[in-house]
């Protein structure tokens, strides 16, 4: 099946973990979503907005991104087609990937690897993902997981020495998304990604990233579209969808595992999320 992108889709509704094959068109209007994304072209060439920055992305590169930045596809060779994978950001966190490439990730750079010399190859690793994760299946899930995790270290370690740092390297493989207070979103998201399984409050968000409280609520939400406490919710429930597909852990204690003080209110926050129950929600995914 090839996918293409649905303008009604309700902005940052999760995609979780995913592999699918696209074909490019140009968008109506800037996709934004909290997961990491891997880009393959297969064929031809894409051109985004990404932030105020245009980036093209060609055959013969795999590219990776934090997809909370706003991006739009605005161009595409005739019959382009590349595959998108997508990894929650709080699993790609529980990666420990090389800290200058995770890092340059939540700094909103988009990263590429040159990989013509192994299109076919790639080609076949994307399409394998794609079959093991429509099985439906934990097992299928698990291999994904591990493989993208093994493909993201391959990557960190091969686009290592052109990862941006000061001061920045001569062709470099990668650009920066140009976004108004960025800098302080970055800040906010990267605090909440390293501290949301800890009682954090706005406060405390706004005053590790020196602004007021309620200036930095108030920008989270513009940029995120959800506010802070939604979104540290959100990041908590998908550590409580790993932990269920992934441990024995009884729910009470993946409940305290994922940040939450009661247990009635992560019963709540994750059928809000979910749709199910947290019992539900492992069986009906365990196989």
């Amino acid at each position: 099946m090839v996918n293409s992108f649905d303008p009604n889709r309700p902005d940052f509704t999760p995609y979780g973990l995913t592999c699918v094959e696209w074909t490019p068109a140009p968008m109506e209007r800037p996709n934004h979503h909290n997961e990491i994304e891997l880009n393959m072209v297969a064929k031809g060439s894409l051109t985004y907005d990404f932030g105020t920055t245009q980036i093209t992305t060609r055959s013969g590169e795999l590219a990776v991104f934090w997809a909370s930045i706003p991006h739009q596809t605005i161009e595409c060779e005739d019959d382009t087609n590349y595959f998108v994978a997508t990894i929650p950001y709080s699993w790609f966190l529980q990666f420990k990937l090389p800290t200058a490439f995770t890092e340059a990730i939540q700094r909103g750079f988009f990263l590429k690897e040159p990989i013509a010399q192994r299109i076919t190859e790639e080609c076949s690793r994307f399409s394998t993902w794609q079959e093991d994760l429509e099985e439906g299946t934990e097992e299928g899930r698990e291999i994904v997981l591990i493989e993208v995790q093994a493909r993201l270290m391959r990557m960190a370690k091969r686009i290592a020495d052109t990862l941006p740092h000061e001061p920045r390297p001569k062709n470099a493989h990668f650009h920066k998304a140009r976004l108004r207070h960025l800098d302080h979103v970055e800040q906010m998201a990267c605090y909440i990604a390293q501290n949301y399984l800890n009682p954090i409050t706005a406060n405390q968000i706004g005053k590790a990233t020196n602004l007021h409280p309620n200036y930095a609520m108030s920008l989270f939400k513009r940029f995120f579209g959800m506010s802070i406490v939604d979104y540290i919710t959100f990041n908590r429930i998908t550590h409580a969808q790993r932990l269920l597909l992934t441990t024995d852990l009884k729910v009470p204690d993946i409940a305290h595992a994922s940040g939450f003080l009661s247990i009635s209110r992560f019963n709540e926050a994750f059928r809000s999320l979910s749709g199910t129950s947290p019992r539900n929600y492992r069986k009906e995914r365990s196989y």
